[in-house]
């Protein structure tokens, strides 16, 4: 059995070590187990007692072997509260501990040091846990201040992203990077937490009227939209129904010209579905590329022969232009005849060799038709009566002068001969003309 480490009755009050002054360090708490007689004692029934300022306090019975190991026990036992305690302390100031749970911890031991069954230092030990208590009230605060901050940016940022979502409902026919900045804002608003349910409720509702709103425009705009592309279709098939029955013609100037205003149109009927207008496109297409294959081919054909044509013409415009109608009219007329109607009967040259092959003939046209201007004015019968008639005014308004001179009256024989004056000139220049000719 243990002995008692006190001499037999009642033992002397045994001085208790005070604790450190509490400030902002954290109190010592000195080791029970290095020294566990300082802070309590066995006596001879085995009765363990701790010191406190109070004085001694049972904390209960050993009989398990020598006082000193008795007391040992005891000391170990409060060593294990006082590592616990620390161990608190550390966790809360590296921002490992929860604050909530130390504090509960704490307070649990604090309450408990009155009736602990340890040796040691009490005093020390319960100034200790009031520090921590302390330290795990603050680290509580702060956590509560840096939730609140947490919370009011976490509305702050669900509120944004209200906003942007009614400003993209409200405005943006962007569908595509709307829709998916929408679907960006849903997975940003489930990663934003910290908000209470009743704001958290209120802004999801904005968010969702938001979004659904912006679904039923969306809804409203492709629905339109396939009701464009549907009325778009049938009057792209119109315009293929035309283009193919086209597409056989031989009228190729004005079928040319219809294939133009139909690709106009085609542009501004607009886009059918997608799973249909490239198709329609392709048909349309291919009417038009079977026109103007075969006008192609019949233009290479035509141009051929048109080619062939303009030798010929230049082969008769070598013999037009030796054509002297100044030595043999008439055999240059005839010749000239000859040669238009071989010109006629070759038909059409290419466009760009009209001008010159026509500009040649008609200069031979020409020349043979002054050669016979030229005959005809020498020979004109018109002329030479003309220059008569005017002889014959001449001679009459003479007489008048020479019978108005015999009767005296000079004023009437003046006006005569200045008459006679001017039909002289007259005369004189029809008889000019038909000399020169």
């Amino acid at each position: 059995m243990a002995q008692e480490n006190t001499s037999p009755g009642t033992p002397a009050p045994h001085p208790v070590p005070h604790a450190h002054g509490a400030g902002s360090a954290a109190p010592a708490v000195p080791p029970a187990e290095t020294a566990p007689s300082t802070w309590g004692r066995i006596d001879e029934e085995g009765t363990v007692y701790v010191f406190t300022a109070e004085g001694e306090r049972t904390v209960g019975v050993w009989q398990a072997g020598t006082p000193e190991e008795g007391l040992l026990h005891y000391a170990r036992r409060f060593d294990d509260v006082r590592t616990e305690v620390e161990l608190l302390e550390t966790r809360l100031k590296s921002g490992a501990g929860d604050p909530k749970h130390a504090l509960a911890t704490a307070t649990q031991i604090r309450d408990g040091l009155g009736e602990a069954a340890v040796v040691g230092d009490l005093a020390a030990l319960a100034a200790r846990v009031e520090y921590v208590l302390g330290v795990a009230e603050k680290a509580l605060a702060s956590v509560k201040h840096e939730r609140e901050e947490a919370r009011a940016a976490a509305v702050a940022r669900k509120q944004v992203l209200a906003e942007e979502a009614e400003k993209i409902a409200a405005e943006s026919t962007q569908w595509k990077v709307a829709g998916d900045r929408l679907r960006a804002i849903l997975d940003e608003w489930k990663t934003v937490k910290g908000v209470d349910r009743k704001t958290d409720d209120e802004l999801w509702k904005r968010f969702s009227k938001a979004r659904e709103a912006f679904n039923r425009r969306r809804g409203s705009h492709f629905a339109e939209l396939d009701k464009q592309r549907a009325s778009a279709k049938h009057r792209k098939e119109e315009l293929i129904a035309e283009a193919e029955a086209l597409s056989d013609s031989a009228d190729w100037g004005p079928t040319a010209g219809r294939y133009k205003d139909l690709m106009a149109e085609w542009k501004a009927a607009g886009r059918a579905p997608k799973d249909s207008d490239e198709a329609l496109w392709q048909r349309f297409r291919a009417a038009q590329d079977a026109f103007f294959a075969r006008r192609s081919a019949v233009f290479s054909e035509r141009d051929a022969e048109f080619a062939g044509n303009a030798t010929r013409k230049e082969e008769l415009l070598v013999e037009a232009e030796k054509i002297d109608a100044s030595a043999n009219l008439d055999a240059a007329k005839a010749a000239l005849r000859r040669i238009q109607e071989q010109w006629d009967e070759i038909g059409k040259v290419p466009r760009e060799r009209i001008r010159e092959l026509d500009g040649r003939l008609k200069a031979v046209q020409d020349k043979v038709k002054a050669a016979e201007d030229s005959r005809w004015r020498r020979t004109d019968p018109e002329a030479q009566a003309r220059a008569a008639q005017f002889r014959e005014r001449v001679e009459q308004f003479e007489t008048q002068a020479e019978k108005a001179r015999a009767a005296g009256d000079e004023r009437r024989a003046k006006k005569a001969e200045d008459q006679a004056a001017q039909w002289r000139e007259w005369m004189q220049a029809a008889e000019a003309a038909v000399a020169d000719r």
